[in-house]
């Protein structure tokens, strides 16, 4: 790969299903400032988690193909469902590198001290089994308990997390759950980590990991490697994109990140 300063100084893109992945982005801004970014919401098509696999590749062709044009030097997938159903099928058709949320944390889950993991996710993530599969490549005795949570993004991108009927659903998902015993839960969404208060509420909050902390550092560590660093030291700029609905991701983004413009439509 050419990792001359005109490609080192391309910018980074990050896509999801709507504002969820937003909280692997704030964390990766606030690492690396200089860097030049690009954040796609795929409004139309959320939630990813009820589409069928052709779907989420086809989704994640569409928005890759996007990125390509904007010369980006890397994407990163800040979106479960399109790692765990769409990355094995693209992961070699762009000239960049890709960055998959769960392939790139399995191995750190892998190694925590602990024998029981839980996993909550969307339905499409923990249709393919991605999570278990790659953590078991590492560690074939943790005790993996892997958990669909139906209606958990919908809460989150319509901002109905205090509303007693969403309470209710998140503390069943999570009442069952607990029946597993796990020592620690993954919140195998970039939108749950917006339902720790809700879920804290009904267990310590130490209990949930938010991937997107091993995720960002992981990131950080291989740009660094492969000397990919932006080489500006000004903070870089920022653009955001949607498939639809800009004025609802605006509003929705405020729980994540301050969203300054509004987003353009793709």
């Amino acid at each position: 790969m050419n990792t001359s300063t005109t490609i080192n100084n391309n910018p980074v893109g990050f896509f999801d299903s709507g504002v969820g992945g937003l909280t692997v982005y704030s964390k990766f801004r606030n690492k690396l400032p200089n860097e030049n970014c690009l954040y796609f919401g795929d409004t139309k098509h959320l939630p990813y988690g009820n589409k069928t696999k052709e779907e989420l590749i086809s989704y994640a062709r569409f928005i890759l193909d996007f990125f390509q044009e904007q010369n980006v030097k890397a994407v990163i997938i800040a979106c479960n469902t399109s790692s765990s159903a769409a990355y094995d099928s693209i992961k070699d058709s762009y000239g960049f590198k890709i960055y998959p949320i769960i392939q790139s944390c399995a191995k750190i889950l892998s190694e925590l001290p602990i024998k029981r993991l839980g996993i909550f996710a969307t339905p499409a993530t923990i249709k393919s089994g991605v999570y278990e599969s790659e953590i078991k490549k590492y560690n074939p005795d943790m005790l993996i308990y892997p958990q669909s949570c139906h209606n958990w993004v919908d809460i989150v991108e319509s901002n109905g997390q205090n509303l007693a009927e969403n309470i209710e659903t998140v503390k069943a998902d999570l009442d069952m759950m607990l029946e597993n015993k796990p020592d620690k839960i993954v919140l195998g969404c970039t939108h749950y980590p917006y339902l720790l208060d809700v879920l804290s509420k009904f267990t310590p909050k130490d209990r949930f990991i938010d991937p997107a902390e091993y995720f960002v550092d992981y990131i950080v560590n291989d740009l660094k490697s492969k000397n990919l660093l932006n080489s500006n030291t000004q903070n870089g700029y920022e653009k955001m994109y949607v498939s639809a609905n800009p004025n609802q991701f605006k509003i929705a983004s405020k729980m994540f990140y301050d969203v300054k413009e509004l987003p353009e439509l793709v």
